[in-house]
């Protein structure tokens, strides 16, 4: 069990956690022994949002509809369309 002096040894000795190294063990004298677990946040997948946002699913399903009907634009084409009037206030 690793003994820790300051705070500079708590966070390099935390910082050495990963996946592997997932608990560790030390002591700090007139505190105690402390038992460390790093539990990895599991990051939201697209999916999972999808399922969760019936919003999303919804424009990604058009969007993905729009795209087998060809009715989509490319970028050029997107910006060819304005014109000076639809800029203009009023």
């Amino acid at each position: 069990m690793r003994k820790i002096n300051s705070s500079y040894d708590l966070l390099r000795h935390i910082k050495k956690m990963d996946r592997e190294n997932s608990v560790t063990q030390f002591v700090i004298p007139g505190k105690g022994r402390f038992t460390v677990v790093l539990q990895e946040e599991e990051q939201p997948t697209i999916q999972s949002e999808v399922e969760s946002d019936g919003d999303l699913k919804r424009m990604i399903n058009e969007s993905r509809q729009a795209y087998k009907d060809v009715k989509v634009q490319n970028t050029t084409e997107f910006i060819q369309s304005f014109s000076p009037k639809d800029f203009k206030n009023e």
